[in-house]
This record gives C-alpha cells, structure tokens and sequence, in this order.
C-alpha cells in the first residue's frame, strides 16, 4: 500500500511539474506545438517520457545532441581557470541553437529544420558570454568583480557548480521574462546579479 500512494504522488507531482511547463512554454520560441513535424506535441522535440535518446536518462533528454567543437571565449580578465568545451545543460541549449543540429531531429528522427537568425549562435562562441565553467567563490575572489555565488537569488542557478546557458536563461520560461531569461535586464539587473561592475 506505502509502494502505491509513494507512486501515486510522484505521479501527480510530475503531472503538475508538466502541466507548469506547459503553462510557460505556450506561446514562446520553445513552443513547437504548431509546427508540423512536433505532431502538435510541445515537450517531445526535447523530453521523451519513454524510451530517451539519452542512455544516463537525464533530463529524459529527447532531442539528438550536437558533437561539435567550439571556437571559446577568451580575454585576459576572463579568470576561470576551467573553462572547456560547452558541456552539461549547455550542450543540450547548443544542440538546437549551434546550428549543427536541426530542431526536429528527436525520437531518432532526422530532422531538416534549422534555426535560423540570431537565434543561431554556430560554432563562435568567441563573443558569447562563456558557459561551462567553474563560478565559485574562489574564482569571485580571484576575478574581484564578481558576486560571490553563494549570495545569488535562487533564479541564478549554477549546475555542478558551473555557471551554463540555463543559469541565465530558462527554457520553459517560469519567470514570463523577455529571451527566455531568468529575471528581468532591465538596467542590466540580469549581469549585475554576478557582475560587480
């Protein structure tokens, strides 16, 4: 009996997790309900319920993952001492947006929709912010115009310790801010959450 109502509440509770999505994604760049080769769906083009592309499960990651190698920010202030490769969530955002990828390659399918326009960032991440990096408070002190991350707001989330594309931005758009972000830009109140200046 304690088996069933356990499963009964993690069902319900992953309905509703479902359900909030849906709620902030309609209506966004991330819905895809529309387009025909979604076949109406909004969360299969990246989740799958069943039977993931991804043999660790994380995420139940639906949608084919992008192999590219990356041309990396670089600039004498940019003190991270690990900065490599986008990986993690990151790799996931970059699947879609690096251009290598089409939109509509998931479930095994072979996709032919590209994203197009300023959406696509390709390979250069030369003048992007970097991602996939240590953001301690090691690398706060070293750096000295850094927010210690430890004193962030909850909406700025660091994965594995590493600050990726989903510390900022939130693709299922909780938040109902512009780009997708994770507070509000205005006045750059977004940079100024760990940036000192």
């Amino acid at each position: 009996m304690k088996k069933v109502l356990i499963a009964s509440l993690a069902l319900m509770g992953s309905i509703g997790l479902c359900s909030t999505a849906l709620g902030a994604i309609t209506g966004t760049a991330h819905d895809f309900s529309a387009s025909g080769w979604s076949q109406g769906q909004i969360c299969i083009p990246c989740h799958a319920p069943h039977n993931n592309n991804n043999t660790s499960g994380e995420l139940l990651w639906n949608h084919e993952v992008t192999t590219a190698t990356y041309t990396l920010y670089g600039s004498t202030t940019f003190d991270a001492v690990d900065a490599d490769q986008p990986g993690g969530v990151s790799k996931l955002c970059l699947s879609c947006h690096d251009g290598t990828v089409a939109i509509d390659s998931f479930g095994g399918a072979s996709g032919g929709t590209m994203i197009t326009g300023d959406r696509n960032f390709g390979i250069d991440m030369g003048n992007d912010h970097p991602v996939s990096f240590t953001y301690d408070t090691t690398l706060a002190t070293t750096d000295g115009y850094l927010v210690d991350p430890n004193t962030l707001p909850d909406t700025v989330k660091m994965f594995d310790g590493k600050m990726e594309c989903a510390s900022c931005h939130d693709v299922h758009n909780k938040h109902n801010q512009n780009a997708l972000l994770n507070i509000g830009n205005g006045g750059s109140a977004l940079c100024l959450t760990c940036h000192l200046k």
